[in-house]
Formats: C-alpha cells, sequence, structure tokens
C-alpha cells in the first residue's frame, strides 16, 4: 500500500513461495486523482490448479495441457482507479519438468475458462517463466505438448521377452561365479557383484515399466526408483573398473590375484570401493538437484543436464577402462621379452584382457548410443536388444568360452541324467 506522501521511487517485488509480481503501484496511486493513494493484494493458491484445471484452456490444437505454476490472483482492493500505467510482469517459477519442445502460455481465469487474452510471455527457461498481462485478474501458467505417438506392442512386447531372456542369463552367471570351482589363481568378486547390480537394476526397471501407471502418481516413489537406479547402474561400472583394475595388477605381477589381495586388496574393501563410490554419485546428485529425479519413465530427468550425473562418470569410468587396458597390452608385451616369464599365466592373462575389454564394450556401449537415440525407431531396438542382453554377453563371455566352466557343466549335467537314470 502507498499513501500521497509516498517517498520510494519503485515498490519493492512481491514474492510467493514459486511466484512473484512486478506492478508499478506508485503510478497507479499518482494518477489517482481522489486519493493519490493505492494498494495491492496479491495471492498464491497452493492447490487451486486441482479446481482451475489446465483442461479449461480451450484450444484448436489436441494437445496435452499441464499447469506449470501455482495459481496466483493479484487485484487493487477498495480502488475505483484501477487502470494500469504499466504491464504487470509475473514471474512463475515452474512446479513440473518443463519439455523444451511444449509451448508456454500466460492465462488468466474469465468466468468458466483459461483465455490468453492481454498476456503474453516475456521470457522463458527450464526453472521459470515471465508472464507480462495488462490487467489483473487470477493467473496461470500452462504448458501445451503435443501428444505422444501411441505405444507399439510389438515394441513392448521386444522389450519384455528381452529383459527377461536377459535376466535369466545373469541368474546363470551369477550361479555359476558363486557355485563353480574356479582355479586359486582367480578372483570372480568383481563379476558376482557385476551381476548383482544389473540383474537388480534391469528387475527393478522391469517392475516399474510394467507397474508404470500405478507408481507415476506417486512423484516420491517414483523418484526413489530412479535414485535406486542411478545407483545399481552406476555401481555396475564401479565393479567393472575394478575388474579391470584387479586384471592389471595381475599382469603387473604376474602372480595370482589371490595372494596379492591379501595385502590391498581384500575382498571387504573392493565391496566398500564398488558400492561407497556409486553411493557417493547419487547422494552428490540429490544434494545439488533433488528434483532431478522421478521422470516421466521414473528414470533420471534429462533437462537441466542432470543426466550428466550418469554418463559423466560412465564416460570417466570408460575412459580410465581404456588406459588400463594400454597399460595392460603394454606390460603383457614387456613380459614376453623376459626369459622368466611363466607362458602359461600371459596366456591366461591375454584371455581375461580380451574379455575384460569385451565386457567393457558390451556394458559401457549400449549407454553411449541411447545417447544418441533422439527418437530413431532403430536406435531404440538396437538400444534395447545391447542393454537387455548383458547378462546374456557376461554369460557367453567368462561361462560358456571358459574350457574350466565347460567341464564342470558337462560332470554337472553327467550326474543328473545318471542320477535320472538309476532312478
Amino acid at each position: 500500500m502507498v499513501g500521497p506522501n509516498v517517498t520510494l521511487k519503485k515498490i519493492p517485488r512481491l514474492e510467493t513461495t514459486n511466484s512473484s509480481v512486478d506492478i508499478d503501484l506508485i503510478g497507479i496511486a499518482k494518477n489517482n486523482n481522489l486519493t493519490r493513494s493505492a494498494a495491492v493484494a496479491f495471492m498464491s493458491y497452493v492447490t487451486m490448479e486441482n479446481l482451475l484445471k489446465p483442461d479449461f484452456f480451450n484450444t484448436s490444437n489436441d494437445t496435452i495441457k499441464t499447469m506449470m505454476s501455482t495459481v496466483i490472483s493479484a487485484t487493487l482492493p477498495k480502488s475505483n482507479y484501477t487502470k494500469l500505467t504499466k504491464p504487470v510482469n509475473f514471474t512463475f517459477r515452474h512446479i513440473r519438468e518443463f519439455d523444451p519442445n511444449g509451448s508456454l502460455s500466460c492465462v488468466y481465469w474469465n468466468i468458466s475458462e483459461w483465455i490468453v487474452d492481454g498476456c503474453s510471455v516475456l521470457e522463458s527457461n527450464n526453472s521459470y517463466t515471465v508472464c507480462s498481462c495488462d490487467h489483473l485478474s487470477t493467473f496461470a501458467l500452462i504448458m501445451q505438448t503435443s501428444r505422444p505417438p501411441e505405444s507399439d506392442p510389438l515394441l513392448e512386447l521386444l522389450n519384455l521377452v528381452c529383459v527377461i531372456v536377459g535376466l535369466v542369463f545373469f541368474t546363470l552367471a551369477l550361479l555359476t561365479f558363486a557355485l563353480c570351482q574356479w582355479s586359486p589363481g582367480v578372483n570372480n568378486v568383481a563379476r558376482i557383484n557385476i551381476c548383482i547390480s544389473l540383474l537388480l537394476a534391469h528387475l527393478l526397471f522391469l517392475l516399474t515399466q510394467q507397474f508404470l501407471t500405478l507408481i507415476r502418481p506417486q512423484q516420491v516413489l517414483c523418484a526413489v526408483i530412479s535414485g535406486l537406479l542411478h545407483f545399481l547402474f552406476l555401481s555396475g561400472f564401479v565393479w567393472m573398473f575394478i575388474e579391470a583394475v584387479l586384471l592389471y595388477i595381475c599382469v603387473k605381477n604376474l602372480s595370482q590375484i589371490s595372494s596379492k589381495k591379501r595385502e590391498v586388496l581384500r575382498n571387504g574393501f573392493l565391496c566398500v570401493i564398488g558400492y561407497v563410490v556409486a553411493l557417493v554419485v547419487v547422494a552428490v546428485s540429490v544434494v545439488v538437484d533433488p528434483e532431478g529425479y522421478g521422470s516421466e519413465h521414473c528414470w533420471i530427468k534429462t533437462d537441466k543436464g542432470f543426466i550428466w550425473s550418469f554418463l559423466g562418470p560412465v564416460c570417466i569410468i570408460l575412459a580410465l577402462n581404456v588406459i588400463l587396458f594400454i597399460c595392460i597390452i603394454i606390460c603383457l608385451n614387456l613380459s614376453l621379452t623376459k626369459l622368466n616369464a611363466d607362458v602359461s599365466q600371459l596366456k591366461k592373462n591375454k584371455i581375461m584382457a580380451f574379455k575384460t575389454l569385451a565386457q567393457c564394450v558390451v556394458l559401457g556401449c549400449p549407454w553411449i548410443l541411447g545417447f544418441f537415440i533422439n527418437g530413431s525407431e532403430v536406435l531404440e531396438i538396437l538400444f534395447l536388444i545391447l542393454n537387455s542382453q548383458q547378462g546374456t554377453f557376461i554369460f557367453l563371455i567368462y561361462c560358456v568360452l571358459n574350457n574350466e566352466v565347460r567341464q564342470q557343466y558337462r560332470k554337472f549335467f553327467r550326474r543328473l541324467f545318471c542320477g535320472h537314470k538309476k532312478h
């Protein structure tokens, strides 16, 4: 409120939790010849959008309408002079995820519908939008987005089948690593934890997508699931890096990993590194942007560059793995020139280096490919197949292509079938 003897040169910005208004109240008071005074009331309604829904915004386009702000009201109380000297600017903080392809409209409530007459968008970014209106009323910000194409049932079926097949092979690989008798120089802790992390991640993602219509309205649950997926997928990459480190130690010393790990790389220490690193990344991501989790598919939101909280560590790990593989190749070549080099151990190390490199490609490339999908159906199908079959590739690389494991498989099946025959 300002009176005839006002000394202010500019009215300060009026703010609520998610919105603010800039109004030339001094100019209005000076033009009020009767009292030379004026007052403005600015209100924000927390849940009014549930009543004055965006569907009341009638447009010719068949689009999805989303309320992007809280509903606000601005009025000049107890004043006969309501003519504005300048347009009023409202700043709306977005209360929902912003779609860069969406169209924003500054609207006001007129009896029974939202209309745009006299209002326009001054500026906008991912976080807020500034609207300019030449009158006072009840206002809001509505975003229009084109309706997504109907889901392809064949693509959904392919996704379901591929993920289930991948989960089966993850389970088989995990059972093989845990139950088969391996030579003393082999440390399977990294592979076991890779399978555990990715098995849980793919299983959680499958269940989430199957019950998405029930989970999506629960924003907190959706955000928790996306954070858990972030942690599980990231821990899989951390374990992949740990396996490369273990291989490098083995090649560098031409000794069994088991003898080295007793000194500094105990399994407990590896487990702490494998999961704490991923947990720290997720915790920092939550602190930096608490609203970065919980997209439409209960995954990391792609706006504001938050997706790099996952892609960034993945790219760093892949780069470090490449450096390690170069070092491993150099060490292997140097070992060949030594007379006392263990030829059989060198051969094993070469095979392990190849398998670990293949694993790095299998786990890393699908996510890099997914970054370039951009609506391409071919790339989407390719990403779906490669990403869902990570368990299949791991089973083939470390189990089917391992002579020792094949021999143990043969013994197992012989006992199984011979036992049935005896009965």
